[in-house]
């Protein structure tokens, strides 16, 4: 593997076409697509803030870099990437990729971040600011998710989170597949027109929760006091801890709390409308 070390690069594609290269503390400046149609590339150790580095690179390690600002739409259309201990300060990264590894990363521009990848395995990872990350992913896997963009997780298939913290809006809306653990999610209209969504042992807040879902299931899950006008619509089988404020029109299932304020039920309700609701107390 040829290295290439403590040397500073910028312009049109500097090292284009190039494999089996290693680079480190080597920095990447103004400029686009430097690293370009490669393979089996390593950095170590470098800084990145020309546009577009990675574009159609397969095999690549990137460890302890980071992507300044200007590095915008830095990963995309590339496969088998391996980061770690790496920060990332630029927007739209990670687009039409596949089978990507992250370990210790930080987005802190998150905006349109993950868009249309598969076989996304992390672990420690947290996004930052933006809009609409993970747009159209299938197959996530998330260990250690910290995250405060909005309307993260739409149209996703097929995603694992344990030990989420999400502070969003317009969450997991028209996902299906979804599994969560261990998790706090706090953000209005959660997983709205979702399809086998199953949450494990989470703590929610917002108001309009899980309207409109289909095979809809809470194990173990506790609400905030502000959350009203939940399951409106969905066929759901909700096992909660604690107290719900309000639960609105569900269209089938069981739905079971230790308190519940209040239940609303009107002309509004779509059919079956068969949906049991008690309290732990009525069922004994």
């Amino acid at each position: 593997m040829e290295l290439i070390k403590n040397q500073h690069f910028e312009g049109e594609r500097p090292l284009f076409e190039s494999h089996h290269l290693r680079l480190e503390n080597v920095t990447i400046g103004d400029g686009e697509s430097a690293i370009k149609e490669c393979s089996d590339i390593e950095a170590e150790n470098c800084r990145f803030w020309g546009k577009y580095p990675f574009w159609h690179v397969d095999k690549f390690i990137i460890q302890d870099c980071q992507f300044d600002a200007g590095a915008r739409s830095a990963l995309w259309y590339s496969s088998y990437l391996l980061m770690r201990d790496t920060r990332i300060d630029a927007p739209k990264m990670f687009r039409e990729m596949h089978h990507l590894h992250l370990d210790n990363v930080v987005i802190n521009d998150a905006d349109e971040t993950f868009w249309r990848c598969q076989f996304i395995e992390a672990k420690n990872l947290e996004l930052h600011e933006g809009t609409y990350p993970f747009m159209f992913c299938d197959f996530v896997r998330i260990d250690g998710l910290k995250c405060d963009s909005k309307y993260v997780f739409q149209y996703c298939r097929n995603v694992e989170l344990r030990n989420a913290n999400i502070v969003t809006k317009d969450s997991f809306w028209e996902c299906e597949n979804v599994n969560i653990y261990d998790s706090v999610l706090d953000g209005e209209y959660l997983a709205w027109h979702s399809k086998n969504v199953r949450l494990v042992n989470c703590h929610l807040s917002g108001e309009q929760l899980l309207c409109y879902a289909d095979n809809l299931v809470l194990e173990n899950c506790t609400f905030d006091k502000s959350c009203d006008r939940v399951f409106e619509y969905s066929h759901v089988n909700a096992d909660i801890r604690g107290h719900i404020e309000n639960i609105k029109n569900p269209s089938s299932g069981h739905i079971v709390a230790d308190s519940i304020g209040s239940i609303t039920i009107d002309k509004n309700v779509k059919q079956p409308n068969d949906c049991v609701i008690e309290t732990r107390q009525d069922n004994g």
